[in-house]
């Protein structure tokens, strides 16, 4: 009586004209085979199925293991599905194949029937890609910038070693997780924004600078570049990140700042000894126009440069001398004209310094004004530096409204009236009523004494 009915029962002579190998195989009492097809016999290099009759089934692998291993599962579970391993050919070559068979067992015998594919070209191009990916893997591993791939849930599906060392986790830690896994919420809020940019708008994101918290509990500074990750219809599945550690790079130079500063801050007490009062109308500009870049949005580093660019703007008063500077009264012509020089003495003094932001430019360019009335050069409008046109507006609003020591404070209703009536001639529109809304928060009081 058949305890098993064979699903792969097959009619040879139909079976000769299939183009993948069929076969049948005694496994006892004795072990033979009873019947294969052409596709069977050509898949292992022979012209004729007759060759393949005498043929062990097992010795036909080319590793003992996997036929122990096939053997041992297919009389445990009767069938197997799809076991990859390869195969002997006649010329002593080989063949990859994938085996699909049951095992039938009956009162006196058990035999195996099944079908063999030859997946040669299929394992060859797994092979291939698996060595590229390798090959890129090792590529990502040896550069010392984490490397990340997310997809458009912005859920991580690939790092790089770089990247897993600085979460402090495993690679299978990390993968399928977001941002808010590993970092603050308002800076992981801040990259899913980046992220969903470059989904949505197909824009990348190049060079952007920004901190990070590490696992050990330290900032480190970044630059980071994320670029949209497109499939084979040109969609966007995801992104691809790369951020490079630049914490040495900007501690080297923001000691590089400092030492300049320090450099800066001694002529700046060379001009407080001489003259308090300029002194004091430098620091009282600083604190305007860091109210105003504020108020237009500006990074710390931009407003850090203009802030500087107001403390050192009359520098070059110092080579003034005092009885001219300070005259009470009408100045002469050439007095006018000695003191209009200390622009450009400001200017000569560190234009020669390597600032990271254009300082020595904007001091030169504070008393130029957007009609072209200014000096020294008579620039005019978009000519002028942003940041000049602020250091303008701000010079002006602090000369009108404090004491000097050749005249009383002209108060904050005439400077008004001056920046008003200059708007769009001499002074920045734009620049003007950003002052004037500071003005009015501020219940219409010097905002800059706030500070």
């Amino acid at each position: 009586m058949e305890r098993r009915k064979s699903s792969f029962s097959f009619n040879l002579s139909t079976a000769d004209h299939i183009g993948v190998g069929l076969f049948k195989y005694l496994l006892s009492p004795s072990q033979k085979f009873m019947g294969v097809n052409n596709a069977f016999a050509n898949i292992l290099g022979y012209e004729d199925k007759s060759d393949i009759n005498d043929k062990d089934f097992f010795a036909l692998f080319d590793c003992p293991q996997d036929a122990e291993r096939f053997l041992r599962n297919i009389r445990k579970k009767d069938r197997i599905r799809f076991f990859e391993t390869r195969f002997k050919k006649k010329k002593r070559n080989k063949v990859w194949v994938a085996i699909s068979a049951v095992c039938i067992k009956t009162e006196t015998s058990e035999y195996i029937e099944g079908i063999l594919e030859n997946i040669t070209a299929h394992h060859n191009m797994e092979e291939k890609l698996a060595l590229e990916r390798d090959y890129m893997q090792n590529l990502l591993d040896n550069i010392p910038d984490a490397i990340y791939f997310k997809d458009r849930e912005n859920r991580i599906i690939k790092i790089n070693k770089f990247y897993a060392k600085g979460t402090g986790r495993k690679r299978q830690d990390i993968i399928g997780k977001t941002d808010f896994d590993f970092f603050p919420y308002e800076q992981a809020k801040k990259m899913y924004e980046d992220d969903n940019h470059v989904l949505t708008t197909g824009e990348s994101i190049v060079g952007k600078v920004e901190r990070t918290l590490l696992h050990n509990g330290t900032w480190n500074q970044v630059i980071t570049t994320k670029i949209p990750m497109y499939d084979r219809h040109g969609k966007i599945i995801g992104t691809m990140g790369v951020t490079r550690d630049m914490t040495a790079y900007a501690n080297l130079e923001k000691d590089r700042l400092n030492m300049m500063m320090n450099g800066l801050n001694i002529l700046r007490k060379a001009l407080e000894m001489r003259d308090p009062y300029t002194f004091s109308h430098t620091r009282h500009v600083a604190n305007i126009v860091e109210f105003i870049a504020k108020e237009l949005g500006w990074d710390e580093d931009r407003i850090l440069g203009l802030r500087l660019a107001a403390e050192l703007h009359d520098l070059g008063k110092i080579s003034i001398p005092m009885d001219i500077l300070n005259k009470p009264g009408q100045l002469r012509k050439l007095e006018y004209l000695f003191i209009q020089e200390h622009v450009e003495r400001c200017y000569d003094l560190i234009k020669d310094i390597d600032f990271p932001f254009p300082l020595a430019e904007t001091v030169y360019q504070h008393h130029e004004r957007i009609d072209g009335s200014g000096y020294p050069r008579g620039l005019k409008g978009e000519d002028i530096f942003f940041e000049a046109r602020i250091l303008a507006v701000g010079d002006v609003l602090e000369a009108m409204t404090h004491r000097r020591p050749y005249r009383e404070a002209l108060g904050l209703n005439k400077a008004r009236q001056e920046l008003k009536r200059g708007a769009g001639v001499k002074y920045d529109a734009g620049i003007v009523k950003v002052v004037f809304d500071l003005l009015k928060k501020n219940n219409n009081k010097d905002f800059w004494q706030c500070s």
